[in-house]
């Protein structure tokens, strides 16, 4: 292997990268456009859980819920991106080849999901860690497989279903102890 300069790894890098972005523009086009129902599938994904969470938000508690999802929104993309560069869980079909794969589930489905728990178990006093472990079950064994078997997601050779379930369920628990973190600190 040859040790490239500073400015040589650059150079290469950034000829790979476009050479990666317009082979994901080109598979965009053939097989993922707006012609495909996969794509109508995906936007749907993308809109339908926010206009829910417009209607279903506890006002009163807003930036709360907000921040809470805004972590969960977060902490998944920062995943999902080496889960997908390193070809461990793929979305194949996507809104737009400019934006992560999987944005219709880390910037929508997921957190809003989240969000609407995080308000129902925190409204009536219900076990939230239980909840959440449920939840990232239905995510991470149920919804994934439904994806699957539509050929939406590839799961790599080392990514499993039970994977998926740990991620999930660590990242809504994260998120749940750091909202009560600047709960705590504004009340202080």
């Amino acid at each position: 292997m040859l040790t490239l300069d500073y400015n040589q790894y650059w150079v290469e890098i950034n000829h790979k990268s476009n050479e990666v972005n317009s082979l994901v523009r080109s598979y965009w086009h053939d097989y993922s456009h707006t012609g495909t129902w996969q794509f109508w599938f995906s936007l749907i994904l993308l809109v339908l859980p926010v206009i829910i969470l417009f209607f279903t938000v506890d006002r009163k508690r807003v930036f709360e819920l907000l921040f809470y999802g805004y972590t969960v929104h977060i902490l998944w993309t920062y995943i999902s991106i080496p889960l997908e560069r390193g070809g461990y869980f793929i979305h194949t079909y996507f809104v737009s080849p400019l934006l992560p794969f999987s944005l219709n589930m880390t910037a929508s489905v997921i957190p809003v999901s989240y969000i609407l728990l995080y308000q129902y178990c925190t409204n009536r006093k219900k076990n939230f860690y239980l909840y959440a472990i449920i939840v990232g079950a239905i995510f991470g064994f149920g919804i994934s497989s439904i994806e699957a078997a539509l050929g939406l997601v590839e799961f790599g050779d080392e990514m499993s279903r039970f994977y998926l379930f740990i991620i999930c369920s660590s990242i809504t628990i994260f998120a749940y102890w750091a909202t009560r973190f600047v709960l705590w600190f504004k009340h202080r």
